[in-house]
């Protein structure tokens, strides 16, 4: 059996980023053999990581990357906000972002089997997890194309804590960017209100008119129920379905005019946009600190 010096501990350690013991491990299973020791530290890493599917990875950061005409934007979630600012993690985020635009992939199962460097990404995020330590994950990969004579609009605020996308008609970026942060401020559901379903319009309409007839019942002076429904009603729908429409809003930066007023002016027109933000719709994990304490504590002495 080959001689385990620390020399070679500290070379697969700078190589792997993996810990002291588990490089020595590694180095005493492979007979002190350096690429089969990284390789073994690499299957390590990958068993380390499918252990922590049954967490929650609720944290992270949203990202995009663009290439040419076309953007993709991303989620890729871990365990905590601590790690999301790590290095390791910031550094993963970008080579994500670089094998998913560079790839036809359009959605996230599509992306996670591409192929890069001889592995998919999907292992490259396992191994990643092992060697950072918690579980990462990559969640709602969105492809966006634009052409010659439209422009991305991009913005990430908090790091990536929330990202948006638009694409603008009108070629000009600086237009672009200002609605792009107008959108992570104010987080519009569609561009106008042609862009609205008609069933959310008609469920709106209901919630509007129970509510109302509800206010109505309680009042001293009750109004006649068609009163409510062709006046009072009309009037609310209007006022929601405007609060939740990007043209209609007030704009962040001057709220005395309208976003629609404010690319008009430019000359421009909003084709669309995406909002990523981390964490949306997933039901995140409660932790007992002192439970999780006792519970490391245990393991370290077993």
């Amino acid at each position: 059996m080959a001689n385990i010096t620390a020399q070679m501990v500290k070379e697969l350690r700078e190589k792997t980023s993996a810990g002291m013991l588990d490089c020595k491990k590694a180095l005493a299973a492979t007979d002190g053999d350096m690429e089969a020791a990284v390789k073994w530290l690499r299957e390590k890493g990958i068993a380390k990581a499918v252990k922590k599917e049954g967490l929650v990875a609720a944290e992270g950061l949203c990202s995009y990357a663009i290439n040419g005409n076309k953007c993709v934007v991303f989620e890729l979630n871990s365990q905590t906000d601590f790690v999301a600012q790590n290095a390791k993690f910031t550094a993963l985020l970008d080579q994500v972002g670089q094998i998913i635009v560079n790839s036809n992939a359009t959605n996230t199962e599509e992306a996670l089997n591409v192929e890069a460097e001889g592995k998919s990404l999907n292992t490259v995020i396992l191994e990643a997890s092992g060697v950072i330590g918690e579980k990462i994950s990559l969640r709602r990969v969105q492809v966006i194309n634009k052409t010659d004579a439209q422009v991305f609009g991009a913005y990430k605020h908090m790091g990536g804590r929330i990202v948006t996308i638009t694409v603008v008609e009108g070629n000009d970026e600086v237009v672009a960017k200002d609605i792009a942060m107008h959108v992570a401020a104010l987080n519009p559901k569609y561009v106008s209100k042609d862009d609205i379903p008609a069933v959310e319009i008609e469920k709106e309409r209901e919630v509007i008119l129970a509510a109302a007839l509800n206010e109505n019942a309680q009042s001293a002076k009750p109004k006649p129920e068609n009163i409510i429904a062709e006046r009072i009603v009309p009037g609310r729908l209007e006022k929601n379905l405007k609060e939740i429409c990007l043209l209609s809003q007030a704009f962040v930066k001057n709220p005395d005019q309208t976003v629609e007023a404010y690319v008009k002016g430019a000359k421009c027109v909003v084709c669309s946009f995406v909002r990523l933000e981390v964490g949306e719709g997933i039901e995140k994990q409660v932790t007992d600190f002192a439970a999780e304490v006792a519970a490391q504590t245990a393991a370290f002495n077993n």
